[in-house]
């Protein structure tokens, strides 16, 4: 196994868990549904970027150029760096905040030293450092947080009515619920997913391999992980005297004390810490993989172009730190924005695909599969938009870009819709 859990390792990351936390501490039980269909969605939107990794043998960006068209492979590299770089600096930045509960050392200095680790880690091992750092951090994460469901008293009849689909709170609950889903089925694990097999050298040989990969990883490891996630946040500190829109890693912490001890303190930054880690290594590679396929280098450190904007992606890190803002809800946020621009990278998958001259033949279960992943996606991305533009116009810098981003996306995916229905009509 390992691409998929490069893939986990990202989707299991201090984002995820930010969203998991504040859907418990806000809301209890009641999102639950959204959990358990993060888990089931999230492996259906890696076997479909499996499905054309093996098939066309190419990243995500060559098979759109060839198969789709040039504008719309570089539509998909914008959309993935802006969604993969914005979360990159939130991460950096609640990386360096655990570090500095932790440390007492000022977050700021933390930012650099992480940011080093990345680039020489990453820049001088290349792809195979990033899978075993990525299995280990996972099953360490996950270890970490079922040891704490272990020693927190969950009410199963309240849990039990979680399971039934509701969307409490409004425009704030989809915002949470966009958040959750966004950790599992984001436009970043999609496109990177594509390189990961080829990095690994995978070809349609190792199709089940791959699919067993899959569901390890993003149904099994990931879906564990976030049940322990929410099933905690749930039980304690829907109950504790923090607000969620102030939660920070220490307050959450501080919230497990009275109930299990100080020791649940430091398995939650320790458990946080190693999310970061893992989100990171993971999603460092993922704009240099699109940007160097869009230009035509290697995927790989043999090739000094892609090390060089490997290396240079990851030092851009040091800059999270200085993000304003308590980072819980700047994580939540940054998984929704991610959650914007999936509808068309799934859209783009599905029409590479079906695309002529393309040895695969997916069959109508999985394409249904496929259609309802993107509308779910679409309308939790919709409703998390529309939280951003009223009242119209925006006047807030980031409801702005939120806006612009939304509009852009939404229209590219209509359009890309439409030509491969246009192209359809015309070869009947």
């Amino acid at each position: 196994m390992g691409p998929s859990w490069v893939a986990g390792a990202v989707a299991a990351g201090p984002a995820t868990m930010a969203s998991l936390v504040t859907a418990g501490a806000t809301f209890g039980y009641d999102l639950l549904w959204v959990v358990i269909c993060s888990a089931l969605f999230g492996s259906l939107a890696q076997y479909l970027a499996v499905r054309v990794g093996l098939a066309t043998e190419r990243g995500i960006v060559s098979a759109v150029r060839t198969h789709l068209g040039r504008r719309w492979a570089w539509l998909l590299v914008v959309d993935t760096v802006l969604a993969a770089g914005l979360a990159q600096l939130v991460i950096t930045k609640g990386l360096a905040d655990v570090s500095a509960a932790v440390t007492g050392v000022d977050g700021r200095a933390w930012g650099v030293v992480w940011a080093v680790v990345l680039a020489v880690g990453l820049a001088g091992r290349g792809y195979r450092f990033v899978e075993t750092v990525a299995k280990l951090l996972v099953a360490a994460v996950v270890v970490a947080f079922l040891a704490s469901l272990a020693v927190v008293p969950v009410d199963p009849v309240a849990a039990a009515g979680g399971v039934v689909p509701s969307l409490p709170g409004g425009v704030d609950g989809a915002l949470v619920a966009a958040g959750i889903l966004g950790g599992a089925v984001h436009v970043t694990l999609v496109t990177m997913h594509t390189y990961t097999i080829r990095a690994r050298g995978w070809t349609t040989r190792d199709a089940g391999l791959a699919t067993f990969d899959v569901g390890a990883s993003m149904l099994v490891a990931f879906g564990v992980y976030s049940l322990a996630v929410f099933l905690v946040a749930a039980s304690v500190f829907a109950g504790a005297d923090v607000a969620p829109s102030e939660l920070t890693a220490l307050s959450a912490s501080q919230a497990l004390g009275p109930l299990v001890g100080a020791s649940a303190e430091w398995l939650f930054l320790l458990g946080l810490l190693g999310a970061a880690l893992s989100t990171l290594g993971g999603n460092t590679v993922a704009p240099p993989f699109v940007l160097a396929d869009a230009l035509g280098w290697d995927t790989d450190v043999s090739d000094d172009r892609y090390r060089a904007l490997l290396a240079g992606f990851a030092l851009l890190s040091a800059l999270g730190p200085f993000v304003g803002g308590a980072f819980f809800p700047l994580l939540v946020l940054v998984l929704a924005f991610g959650l914007v621009g999936t509808p068309f990278a799934l859209v783009v998958v599905l029409a590479v695909l079906h695309a002529d001259g393309v040895p695969t033949d997916p069959s109508r279960s999985l394409t249904a599969g496929g259609v309802v992943l993107v509308l779910v996606t679409a309308v939790l991305a919709g409703n998390f938009a529309r939280g951003h533009v009223t009242p119209f116009p925006p006047t807030e810098p980031l409801s702005v870009a939120v806006t612009l981003f939304a509009v852009g996306l939404g229209l590219a995916t209509l359009g890309l819709v439409g030509d491969r229905l246009r192209r359809r009509v015309v070869d009947a």
